[in-house]
């Protein structure tokens, strides 16, 4: 058996969150506004995008966090845990309380880890390897996966942990013994632990959450009282609340010219380190792009200074990062950033269309663009000139996303080339390139080249599996070289999420490396914000 977090780890999150804590100056909180993309999703058992994480990171909690400012994780709900094989140990933190005042055990996580399988959406598919999981006393908890997959800590930040009692009591009707599983309940309300309480919640409009007094790691003085997450507000709407101090903080989703120009009225910008890309998808099954060469031709020709460029917001800050392949700079596998960037290469380009089977004259190549997404007609733009001085006839192609993922579920419908951003949602490589890559996938939106090779399976499969971490850097330092040979994607750039926020508030975790938590929404943990009048 090896023991894997120890009292040292407890002493390891006791020592983060005491450091955290203690670079932030105890001023008067208030209340926080920031806004993000509708709809926001509050059942953590459907969370899926950026929106929904902002709501489960600080109304529920975890078994575990990632470090901050540096790999790995540290305990949380679980103060440590063993794994021996397939099977993974966690001794529970006692005390803990649910915001009902329900005391946090086991019953709990096993709750929330049959729920979560049961419904079987959002992040889901992380846990229907769980074969079984077992309360071995009130604060114990063993969870046996049905085949190995290594990276199953990081998993866990992707399962909310519900008050089992709070639920059971509002379950709708439905099939079976559980009904709804508290679906429609869980909807409009909460039955969290976390920092925050839901005050109200209306998807497409507005969340309003208040401090939980009784939240066991304590909220600082110097956070937010209250917190309205907005959704769906125009970039010019939030541009004009922030300059009168009616807004905080902006989603990551304005284009660069509108942040430059907050920064200009007084805002600073916020920064998140990405953990993902984003990706040209190249429909594989689809004339031209069948052809190997045509889709190399198409990644030399592509020019990345530019689509970099276009991200630029000031001349210190972009949302994009140079890509250096296939795999995020900072994950297993990647090749480092000193070692070289992905840069336009005409020459190789041509040659690559010269071996071709293909005439480019005889197809017009659809370049899509997602309409709730304006940066990629510009990205579209730039690629209808990078791919016509090949010879490259194109049509540039507006699609809403909920058409979009219809779309590439069939390869015929699927256009020639998709826009896609994605993160990693644990911060593991296999939660970002396993559902695009591997061939098991194929036909989502984030697998619409429709790619089936086996050495990209077998790389994947053996990432997933490997528990050496030497070995899973050498299966995706395998991949990585196997996707740049056959060209299904042009890696067009690594994501810098950025944001703007007003001077009322610091953000630590966005604004000094040293707490970073390197995860999608996780830096806007509310109990570390702090309010600055």
């Amino acid at each position: 058996m090896m023991s894997s977090l120890t009292r040292l780890s407890g002493a390891l999150l006791l020592s983060t969150m005491l450091a955290t804590t203690a670079v932030l100056p105890a001023q008067a909180s208030g209340v926080m506004r920031l806004d993000e993309v509708p709809v926001g999703e509050l059942d953590p058992a459907k969370a899926l995008d950026n929106a929904d994480s902002l709501l489960m990171f600080n109304v529920y909690d975890t078994l575990v966090l990632p470090a901050q400012g540096q790999p790995g994780h540290v305990p949380h709900l679980a103060t440590g845990w063993t794994i021996d094989g397939n099977v993974f140990t966690f001794t529970l933190r006692d005390g803990v309380k649910f915001q009902s005042g329900n005391p946090f055990t086991a019953d709990d996580v096993i709750f929330s880890i049959d729920r979560m399988k049961a419904i079987g959406q959002g992040n889901s598919y992380l846990f229907q390897i769980v074969e079984s999981a077992v309360a071995l006393d009130p604060m114990t908890v063993q969870i046996t996966l049905s085949e190995t997959y290594s990276p199953f800590i990081a998993s866990l930040i992707r399962l909310p942990i519900l008050d089992r009692a709070e639920v059971m009591e509002h379950l709708g009707p439905g099939e079976g013994e559980m009904g709804d599983w508290g679906q429609a309940w869980l909807s409009t309300h909460a039955a969290g632990s976390g920092a925050y309480e839901v005050v109200s919640h209306n998807p497409q409009a507005e969340t309003v959450m208040v401090r939980n007094p009784d939240y066991f790691l304590g909220v600082p003085e110097a956070a937010p009282d209250e917190v309205h997450l907005l959704y769906g507000l125009e970039a010019a709407t939030v541009r004009a609340m922030i300059a009168t101090g009616d807004h905080d903080i902006s989603s990551q989703w304005l284009p660069p010219e509108v942040l430059a120009a907050m920064v200009g009225d007084g805002a600073h910008l916020l920064q998140q380190a990405g953990v993902g890309g984003f990706y040209i998808k190249l429909n594989t099954l689809k004339a031209p792009l069948d052809d190997m060469n045509c889709r190399r031709a198409l990644v030399n020709a592509f020019d990345y200074a530019t689509a970099v460029a276009i991200n630029q917001v000031t001349p210190d800050v972009a949302a994009a990062v140079p890509a250096t392949g296939a795999i995020t700079v900072g994950m297993f596998g990647a090749n480092p950033r000193e070692d070289g960037v992905l840069t336009r290469d005409m020459d190789a380009a041509r040659a690559y269309l010269a071996d071709c089977a293909y005439d480019p004259a005889d197809y017009t190549i659809e370049l899509s663009w997602i309409a709730e997404v304006p940066l990629e007609e510009r990205l579209a733009l730039l690629m209808q000139q990078n791919f016509g001085e090949l010879g490259f006839k194109s049509e540039i192609v507006r699609v809403p996303w909920a058409l979009y993922t219809d779309l590439v579920s069939s390869p015929e419908t699927t256009p020639h080339v998709s826009q896609i951003a994605v993160n990693a949602v644990t911060g593991d490589p296999d939660t970002l390139f396993y559902p695009m890559y591997h061939s098991s996938q194929a036909g989502t939106w984030q697998s619409p080249e429709y790619l089936n090779d086996a050495e990209v399976d077998a790389a994947l499969e053996r990432g997933r599996t490997a528990a050496d971490p030497e070995e899973r850097d050498a299966a995706y330092h395998a991949l990585n070289d196997r996707l740049m040979e056959l060209a299904p994607t042009i890696y067009a750039y690594d994501l810098n999420e950025v944001f703007a926020a007003s001077p009322r508030v610091t953000v630590p975790a966005m604004e000094d490396p040293a707490y970073d938590f390197s995860l999608d929404a996780m830096g806007l943990t509310f109990r570390l914000i702090v309010m600055n009048d």
